[in-house]
């Protein structure tokens, strides 16, 4: 047994995809992070342990991008196999690739340690190196999902579901109570050339007929989420629980699919299935400000809005799997986008807890619609993003001046609804061949400049220009119609593959005063956002997109110099 002690920054609990985006955004803006984590792989409800496929906002043009991006583009460029062990590790060196990031695999956050309303530090546990992890911190972010330090630190948290009355709002019960959403351990199958049978083990449920499985989608097309139980019991201390009555039903589902009727599934085969459940919902903390439905069907217009949501206030049944009485959800509507405050991701009674995920600040009806991953993921890059700020400014997040954190969070390529990113006055007075790539609007067609073989964008200037910087924001098809990872594997996969509207290839020339010529030329760009560091003295500049990944048509939405 032993004990490492740590002094940082930033200490980040819990490896999903918030967890992830809040640290390496953390990271990458110049404070030291820890990201204690309790699985052996990153990613959470998205990670090869529980395999969600990563939903978000709906509607046109309202993708995620940022962190999120990055990392689903770098997927689809390394993993054509579209293997989860791939996935995986493309998670894991995001982390890994961040000078300023400490990450602890396999630890579990058991104590914290206070002094008044502060936290101190907190205490993991790292059982497969007989080690525990010290973790002292300016600011601790909570992305662990079942909000871990809320019970170590005497945080004030919700669980369950309000009164109708308790926020004014028409989705919650007329009587508050303790139940939630549940939890779903999911089904992956593949296709072969060649029939396969399936035994399923003695303990497996029977369902003879499809009249046993009302209300549920059991096609080869589904990723089973329905199959989900514990909204009636502790989502938290029930876990196994849980897991033991979703793997009766999950092989009992298959062994109907397979021998009980025709389902279209004789050459398919049971790929993998789920041991660790995916959660929708646990404890929620109180924060400076709680979201609630009122604010998601006003579209969340918040002054210090740093993300936004869009998925329907998709509320499952408490009973799921057993809900008897019609579809095991409901889709109330809500608007895409609405937004997200900061207010949300700050502790109301602990100075310097923070959290980012499906745990913040909100109402379960509002938090319905808000905690599906891609959306956690921008909540996570926004709060590592302002914990950064906050630090270098010698702040707090509380008091982070909100218009510059929007700017920043615009800069990385974070959409934030009703806001313009503000380009650099070097870019704003140059001359340019084409104005649309500079108007501060990196998503839909209308802000999109469309070029054809032989043309490029100009940039000139009066004088011989110091060039350090050229950022660039190519088209990823923001309106795709496939997520990071499939939920079933057939014969012939035709999607899941890099953007055609992808410019791979690219030159970009500069030019001064005397002649003298720069060039940078890249090749298989995979990624929505670049930014090249340059030392150039220029009086004009050029790009000059050269191929693309399929599309017929060069897309740009922005060429930046600074």
């Amino acid at each position: 047994m032993r004990t490492l002690n740590y002094k940082t920054d930033l200490c980040v609990i819990g490896g999903g995809l918030s967890g992830l985006c809040c640290a390496i955004a953390a990271a990458r803006h110049g404070i030291k992070v820890v990201l204690v984590h309790d699985r052996s792989v990153l990613g959470g409800n998205a990670s090869s342990e529980i395999r969600m496929h990563i939903c978000g906002a709906k509607g046109e043009n309202n993708r995620e991008t940022g962190i999120i991006e990055e990392i689903i583009l770098e997927n689809f460029y390394r993993n054509p196999g579209l293997k989860y062990t791939l996935w995986d590790s493309i998670l894991y060196e995001k982390a890994m690739a961040e000078e300023n990031l400490t990450l602890l695999l396999n630890s579990s956050c058991l104590d914290a340690e206070m002094d008044g309303n502060r936290i101190e530090k907190i205490k993991a546990w790292q059982s497969n190196a007989e080690t525990f992890h010290i973790v002292e911190a300016k600011y601790f972010a909570d992305c662990s999902g079942d909000s871990i330090l809320s019970t170590l630190t005497g945080a004030k948290f919700m669980y369950g579901r309000e009164a109708k009355k308790e926020f004014d709002e028409r989705i919650p019960p007329d009587v508050a109570d303790k139940k939630t959403m549940g939890m779903s351990c999911l089904i992956q199958i593949r296709e072969t050339d060649h029939k396969v049978e399936f035994i399923p083990p003695e303990w497996a449920y029977v369902y003879e007929t499809d009249a046993d499985l009302p209300y549920k989608d059991h096609t080869k097309g589904d990723n089973f989420w329905w199959i989900e139980v514990g909204g009636e019991w502790d989502c938290i201390h029930d876990t196994d629980r849980c897991r033991d009555e979703l793997l009766k039903i999950a092989y009992g589902v298959w062994d109907h699919m397979k021998n009980k009727g025709d389902h279209d599934v004789d050459n398919w085969e049971l790929e993998w299935i789920g041991f660790l459940p995916g959660k929708r919902e646990s404890r929620r903390y109180v924060g400076k400000y709680i979201v609630d439905q009122n604010d998601v069907e006003s579209e969340g217009r918040f002054e210090d809005i740093v993300a936004y949501a869009g998925w329907p206030m998709d509320d499952h049944f408490p009973a799921g799997f057993y809900y008897q009485e019609g579809h095991p959800t409901i889709y109330h509507p809500a608007p895409s986008p609405w937004g997200l405050p900061l207010r949300c991701m700050i502790s109301e009674n602990i100075e310097n807890l923070t959290f980012a995920g499906r745990n913040i600040s909100i109402t379960h009806a509002a938090l319905s619609s808000s905690r599906v991953m891609a959306t956690c993921s921008i909540l996570g890059q926004a709060l590592g993003t302002a914990t950064a700020l906050a630090i270098n400014s010698g702040t707090t997040v509380e008091k982070v001046d909100v218009p510059t954190l929007q700017q920043q969070l615009m800069e990385d390529d974070c959409y934030i609804p009703w806001h313009q990113r503000a380009i650099s006055e070097l870019t704003k007075n140059a001359k340019c061949t084409e104005a649309v790539i500079r108007n501060g609007v990196e998503r839909g067609d209308e802000n999109c400049w469309k070029g054809s073989e032989g043309d490029f964008i100009e940039y000139t200037f009066d004088a011989d220009t110091d060039i350090s910087e050229i950022r660039l924001v190519f088209d990823s098809d923001l309106n795709r119609k496939y997520y990071n990872m499939p939920c079933n594997y057939p014969l012939i996969q035709d999607k899941y593959k890099l953007p055609q509207t992808l410019i791979t290839d690219y030159r970009i020339e500069g030019e001064n005063a005397n002649g003298e010529k720069f060039e940078l030329n890249i090749s298989n760009n995979h990624q929505r956002f670049v930014k090249h560091k340059v030392d150039w003295k220029v009086t004009a500049l050029r790009f000059i997109p050269l191929r693309t990944n399929g599309c017929d048509k060069f897309r740009l939405f922005d060429f930046e110099v600074k």
